[in-house]
């Protein structure tokens, strides 16, 4: 259930920007690894309570997606696509080739987990407590980017997506308000690799590798990227469907992409999608 919340908090970051801004980001994984190695590296080097590893680990993939967002949404669809992923996979080459600091192919582990905060005695190395946490942490960031979504700055993101072109005509900075929406995904995502690291007890270049950018994509679509909640549906979908082919053969990213690409082809809209129509269809 941990890895579900947090791949969820993930794939929900990633669709702030392809659900609600229409740009479609291959390159989500490069904020999702710097979070998990901002995280494992503070614990192991200075080891402040568990709380600020988070928020510095966040706060370092934002500016991470400062960065790459300022080039990359001066362009729109598959150009946009392609130089997000071309940003990626820099940042994992970074993240393999400097092994002083991240250990290389080896990553970063051997690192302590402390207390959420000054003052409480709360054992997070637990497995039940990191859960707890977690799901603490990932509700409160659920309901921030639900917020955001139904703001008034989630609704020019919704605009950007039906008619950018109509809604810089109106006078609304487009590039501002995708760059500010890339930023805030970079964040979030990011916060999710800073509870994934501890989760694993490591934090490795695979994070920051563009097959983990997949991963929300796929996600998101399976649960459908129309709706709030599709996303952390689809990563418990995802997930699921993974354990369960990996009990029967190894290749099972084979068969998983035959099942996603049956439910993409018949299920456009995503399984709440689909739970949508049967309801609108009994009423």
């Amino acid at each position: 259930m941990t890895e579900i919340l947090i791949l969820g908090l993930f794939a929900a970051s990633f669709n702030l920007l392809f659900g609600y801004t229409g740009l479609l980001s291959f390159g989500h994984a490069a904020y999702f690894g710097t979070g998990a190695y901002v995280a494992a590296l503070l614990l192991r080097d200075m080891a402040p309570p568990f709380l600020a590893v988070l928020a510095a680990a966040a706060v370092g993939a934002a500016v991470v997606a400062l960065v790459i967002g300022w080039f990359s949404v001066r362009l729109t669809e598959v150009y946009f696509a392609m130089l997000t992923l071309a940003f990626g996979m820099m940042v994992y080459a970074l993240v393999h080739q400097w092994r002083g600091l991240t250990g290389g192919s080896d990553g970063v582990a051997g690192f302590p987990l402390t207390a959420p905060l000054p003052g409480v005695a709360v054992n997070i190395a637990d497995p039940v407590n990191y859960y707890y946490l977690t799901l603490i942490l990932v509700a409160v960031s659920a309901y921030v980017l639900h917020r955001i979504t139904v703001s008034p700055f989630g609704l020019i993101l919704r605009s950007l997506r039906e008619n950018s072109e109509r809604a810089s005509f109106a006078g609304v900075p487009v590039r501002r308000y995708r760059l500010a929406a890339f930023v805030v995904s970079g964040l979030f995502s990011g916060l999710a690799g800073a509870l994934f690291a501890p989760f694993n007890r490591i934090a490795v270049p695979e994070m920051a590798h563009w097959t983990q950018s997949a991963e929300p994509v796929l996600m998101t679509i399976l649960g459908g990227s129309q709706y709030f909640f599709g996303p952390f549906l689809g990563a418990g979908v995802f997930l699921l469907l993974r354990q369960w082919i990996t009990s029967y053969t190894q290749e099972w990213m084979f068969f998983l992409g035959v099942i996603l690409a049956f439910l993409v082809v018949f299920l456009p809209r995503g399984l709440l999608g689909l739970f949508d129509r049967w309801l609108g269809g009994r009423s």
